[in-house]
């Protein structure tokens, strides 16, 4: 039933709508200067379509822009923007899977579409060796973007992490590990920082005696593709939970998971877990794959405390038109573009597209608590 809907949905937009304006005029959510709206997002990665859409054949140059044309407005929106960096930059021969290396380039389109920090500890954080993670520390610094998650050694560790963010007057600590780098060895003195509960521990603890007002765990961790977290994974959110962590932002599956604002019956804090942000740029295409959430949480500092005022997401998805013989890459805020048929280049990739957005909206629908969707034109949707 649900298959005849979204058919009988494309033939009548397809109908009656005219072509849609490539042009966006997103409508800016201002944030009061006494609230920080967080924006956090999802698997950035780099397969090989990837690397030869955006290489300059002639010049042997290239550019990522135009893959965060259609949603850079609403990353620009947000006060800070957090995303997983899921490629090393450890230079020539570049490749995607499953030893990912990606021209520095990606990293600047990410940077000038308003990304403010990239998180690197993940499962292919080591796909270049120790080459590849010093290179992509020394890049990403190079760029002038903030990173955590991987360091040169362990006095890089001692005085870089967790990475202190000051933000109107707010003290953010953010955190990052992954479950695994793929059976690759890290050999000293470089360090990924792995998903140990007891170093986590510590972790926490030290952003408690640098005054953080708010802690911020961003996780590679999960099942791939399985969109129900493990009970690991829910009895490791809650512990962290407990020992004062505020955000519990997860990636790996390359799905979506759910997405809970819970009450601490330790601390009586409120705080949200987002259990998988999904894909949110990739050449993977198969169903739940080619797409994603960014989550967005306001935060309130108010007689040094740090309170959650709202919380929601973003669908997204990726779009790969083919354009003068090449495959083009771009990602879209599903709500912008779910009636905007005209926009495509044909009549397959919109009802693809649909197919993503009226799965994980039921499936969101059912499994999150309090983190409704954000609606077009950015308009802000306050939990209950």
């Amino acid at each position: 039933m649900k298959t005849i809907y979204l058919k009988l949905r494309l033939t009548v937009i397809l109908l009656f709508l005219l072509p849609a304006s490539i042009i966006l005029k997103s409508q800016v959510i201002p944030t009061p200067d006494n609230e920080i709206s967080l924006l956090f997002i999802g698997d950035i990665m780099g397969h090989d379509e990837q690397i030869w859409s955006a290489e300059n054949r002639e010049t042997h140059t290239y550019n990522y822009d135009d893959v965060f044309r259609y949603i850079k407005p609403v990353i620009s929106e947000a006060d800070i923007a957090i995303a997983n960096f899921e490629v090393t930059l450890a230079g020539p021969p570049y490749k995607g899977y499953p030893q990912f290396s990606s021209p520095a380039d990606l990293a600047v389109a990410c940077r000038n579409a308003g990304i403010d920090f990239l998180v690197t500890a993940n499962n292919h954080a080591a796909d270049r060796g120790k080459n590849g993670i010093i290179s992509t520390i020394n890049k990403l610094d190079s760029l002038g973007i903030p990173h955590t998650g991987t360091f040169l050694n362990q006095a890089c560790r001692d005085s870089l992490s967790p990475l202190m963010i000051n933000s109107k007057g707010t003290s953010i600590a953010l955190l990052n590990y992954t479950f695994s780098t793929n059976g690759i060895r890290v050999p000293e003195p470089v360090i990924v920082n792995m998903l140990d509960k007891e170093l986590i521990t510590k972790d926490i603890i030290k952003a408690t005696t640098k005054q953080a007002d708010l802690i911020i765990l961003f996780l590679h961790w999960g099942t791939e593709y399985d969109t129900i977290p493990s009970g690991n994974q829910t009895r490791l959110a809650e512990y962290f939970l407990s020992m004062g962590v505020d955000l519990v932002i997860g990636s790996h599956p390359h799905v979506l998971q759910k997405m809970v604002w819970t009450k601490n019956p330790v601390t009586g804090k409120d705080g949200i877990i987002v259990y998988s942000l999904g894909n949110f740029i990739t050449n993977q295409r198969k169903p739940k794959t080619d797409g994603g959430s960014m989550v967005r949480v306001v935060i309130k500092k108010e007689d040094n405390t740090v309170k959650i005022l709202n919380a929601g997401y973003y669908l997204t998805w990726v779009y790969t038109p083919i354009e003068k013989y090449r495959k083009k890459f771009f990602i879209l805020a599903c709500s912008e573009f779910e009636n905007r048929p005209g926009f495509f280049s044909n009549a397959s990739d919109y009802f693809q597209m649909m197919t993503f957005i009226e799965r994980s909206r039921d499936f969101l629908n059912k499994e999150n608590k309090d983190v409704p969707e954000i609606v077009s034109k950015m308009q802000f949707t306050e939990a209950k």
